[in-house]
């Protein structure tokens, strides 16, 4: 199935060296400990809470709009802690999603109006649906799809999910592309 081109404003969209393309309408809060490895598409209105602690992501991660990344905290009697939030490669995370994982591994498809919990782990190759609420430290295995609120298991991923995300990703990146004049 190939993917309709997605147009996008030329004069709205900041185009980096490596690849990326982040919208001006985008909110990166602490962006001098935000990292985008190449070729990623951060749209508008998402946010980035890159003042509380480090966020990483891989290549070809695509944060749609509305979508909040915010690094995991952990509450101690003297205060809060705040942890760096790694995400792999080729990570989908849909429109209006919360993520407040503690690592997003790569393959990941994460649907719209997700929340991801804080702390939780989200291993390479994992889908989850949309709507759907991952409780905070839940730990998603690998070739799994959750689903529901609160999120379990709903089935087994098959072998070629890899493959189904690199292409997925690579496909909406190409297709990502200037309104024409």
């Amino acid at each position: 199935m190939e993917l309709q081109d997605i147009y996008y404003d030329k004069t709205e969209y900041v185009e980096t060296t490596s690849g990326n393309k982040v919208s001006r309408q985008t909110v990166l809060c602490g962006s001098q400990n935000i990292v985008l490895n190449g070729k990623c598409i951060v749209q508008s209105d998402a946010i980035i809470r890159g003042d509380l602690a480090n966020v990483r992501t891989g290549r070809y991660c695509i944060i749609s709009k509305n979508a909040v990344i915010r690094p995991p905290f952990k509450k101690f009697s003297k205060g809060v802690a705040f942890f760096p939030l790694h995400m792999g490669d080729h990570v989908y995370v849909g429109e209006n999603s919360k993520v407040n994982a503690a690592v997003v591994g790569s393959y990941v498809h994460i649907g719209k109006n997700v929340v991801i919990g804080r702390r939780c782990v989200l291993k390479d190759c994992c889908m989850i649906e949309d709507g759907s609420v991952l409780p905070p430290e839940t730990v998603v295995p690998s070739f799994t799809l959750y689903s529901g609120s609160p999120a379990t298991w709903t089935e087994n991923l098959p072998d070629c999910t890899q493959d189904i995300m690199i292409e997925y990703t690579r496909n909406y990146y190409q297709h990502f592309v200037p309104r024409p004049i």
